[in-house]
């Protein structure tokens, strides 16, 4: 009888992230809580995260506590209650962005990743996501895919629309966000996938493939950005680097450039201005995610690979490599 009321307490999403959590290398049992509690309540988390929540401020001073135990925790336990032993790369000056961060990816990119088709397993893409933690790339069932309610924008005042352009990948990801959240998320095909990522493209709006420790310190999600409701470019623009560049950086054609300041209007980083009846790319500002490309009409942007800004996440090309290791 208490194996049966438990099993009924605890959601079988919940029981697989559990497994999955123990088989992880140095995931500690506050990994674990901070993780539950992400995924279990977003748009509380994302509220508190990005101040938008009435008790934001009241609770400040608790929210500091709780970084501190999480913190201490993973220096000091593991899931299994072991000895933790400190991963080579880390430090107890580590900020909140080495554990909770996105890459920008253009869409063709964005797109290879929610038609994978297979099981992947590539560990420490340090070259590709360059913070000292959650940058595996390990997808169980990625043909398992859920679209959620955008946190970041459900928590604004006047959010842009529509707000289902979260897409959550894999498992234990996907089956944990469908079971908790199904008035605010659904299972959907690949192809529907894509066809989220094409429509948010259009809006003008930025895919970010989203890297979290609590998240089994691995990629889970692809959110789709815009520069006025995302907290991860909100942190950006305060100084928290959340994001690393795709790896690419906007061009101009200045003989096909006619200066209409139709790129400018969409850039979400601010990195595109008008020079006289040219457009103008600040280099440092550019992250590389190519809407200003797809919005130019003349065919006057274009992407370039600027090594200065890191590799690509391009999944095809990485799994053609790690079949070539030995």
């Amino acid at each position: 009888m208490k194996h049966d009321s438990r099993s009924q307490l605890i959601k079988p999403s919940t029981r697989s992230f559990i497994r999955e959590a123990k088989s992880t290398k140095d995931y500690s049992l506050y990994d674990f809580l901070h993780g539950y509690i992400y995924a279990r309540w977003p748009y509380l988390y994302i509220g508190f995260g990005t101040g938008e929540h009435p008790l934001a401020r009241r609770i400040k001073s608790i929210l500091r506590w709780y970084a501190m135990i999480i913190r201490f925790g993973n220096n000091n336990s593991s899931i299994e209650v072991e000895e933790h032993r400190e991963a080579p790369n880390s430090s107890n000056s580590e900020t909140f962005a080495e554990g909770y961060h996105g890459k920008v990816v253009p869409l063709e990119s964005a797109k290879r990743l929610v038609t994978v088709g297979e099981d992947i397993d590539l560990p420490n893409l340090e070259h590709i996501v360059p913070y000292q933690r959650a940058r595996d790339i390990i997808l169980r069932n990625p043909d398992h895919i859920a679209v959620l309610d955008c946190p970041c924008r459900a928590s604004r005042p006047n959010p842009c629309l529509p707000l289902d352009v979260c897409l959550v990948i894999g498992e234990p990801f996907s089956g944990f966000i469908i079971e908790h959240h199904p008035e605010r998320a659904r299972r959907i095909t690949p192809d529907e996938a894509v066809q989220i990522l094409e429509d948010e493209n259009e809006r003008g709006h930025v895919h970010h493939a989203f890297f979290k420790d609590a998240m089994l310190g691995r990629f889970y999600a692809i959110c789709n950005c815009c520069s006025c409701c995302c907290g991860a470019m909100q942190s950006q623009r305060n100084g928290t680097p959340m994001l690393a560049s795709s790896g690419y950086i906007s061009q101009v054609d200045d003989e096909l450039c006619i200066g209409c300041g139709d790129c400018t209007e969409f850039c979400q980083f601010g990195a595109l201005t008008l020079l006289g009846y040219t457009a103008f790319v600040d280099q440092t500002a550019c992250m590389g995610c190519g809407v200003c490309v797809d919005k130019c009409v003349q065919g006057a942007l274009s992407l370039q690979r600027d090594p200065s800004k890191g590799e690509p996440l391009e999944i095809c090309e990485l799994m053609e490599h790690a079949s070539l290791d030995p």
